[in-house]
């Protein structure tokens, strides 16, 4: 799901986020959104082998802080994929704890049409307080008994004319050592961040994300099967919500 998978969800709630909706009675509400991006990067990792993604979602939520949702886009594995799709379904809860403060846990569940096999689904939380974030997703079931815990850092402030920006550091760490570099020697963890501006103009949000990894182009091949969807990119992208 783009950058992050929780990234819609949270948005919901997040003042500089999306904040049309559907106003579906005094409790429910849908949010629906559709984007263009240069690339679908995830955890900094190219999920369209640098190729540009059409991505789309619709969100319900309920005055509670109860949300359930899907998410999809197109993506480009290569080396005989079949899947040209991703299909993200998603449940959770917002705890409102202040103005300032929330609590966001949820369940994602990733399916690839045509390559049952790269299902999988994590487990997702996040506190966010005046604009700092702490959160973590885990998997016990990537790729068949591979586990992995994904945890980050980040931060949201309005800038100068409307301006947001979006900060983050994570760490991936895996279960098994699977990233080898060139002189044959392993690790079970890599990092990667993100600094993203967006700005809302002409009806769209217009948005422009660094994106980069702490992997080799030895490591990336051997992790991928390609060395040039780890390193360091721009995301430009537009998208509108409904």
């Amino acid at each position: 799901m783009s950058y992050s998978k929780a990234a819609l969800a949270l948005a919901l709630l997040a003042p500089w986020g999306l904040s049309q909706a559907i106003e579906l009675n005094d409790d429910f509400a849908l949010y629906l959104d559709a984007g263009v991006y240069s690339d679908y990067r995830t955890r900094g990792i190219s999920q369209t082998q640098n190729d540009p993604a059409l991505q789309g979602s619709a969100t319900l939520s309920h005055s509670s802080g109860l949300y359930a949702g899907v998410w999809s886009s197109n993506v480009d594995f290569g080396l005989g994929s079949k899947t040209r799709q991703e299909i993200d379904y998603y449940a959770g809860y917002n705890w409102q704890i202040s103005d300032d403060i929330s609590l966001d846990t949820a369940y994602f569940q990733y399916e690839y049409p045509r390559q049952s096999a790269l299902n999988y689904g994590e487990y997702f939380s996040q506190l966010t307080a005046y604009g700092a974030k702490l959160g973590a997703y885990y998997s016990d079931n990537l790729g068949g008994d591979q586990s992995y815990l994904y945890s980050y850092v980040g931060y949201e402030t309005l800038l100068s004319a409307e301006v947001a920006l979006d900060l983050r550091y994570g760490n991936v760490d895996l279960k098994d050592p699977l990233l080898l570099d060139g002189s044959g020697d392993t690790r079970d963890s890599y990092r990667e961040w993100q600094l993203k501006l967006s700005k809302e103009l002409f009806g769209l949000n217009w948005s422009a994300s660094y994106v980069d990894t702490d992997l080799g182009d030895n490591e990336c091949a051997n992790y991928m099967g390609f060395d040039d969807v780890c390193s360091a990119t721009l995301v430009l992208g537009a998208n509108k919500s409904f």
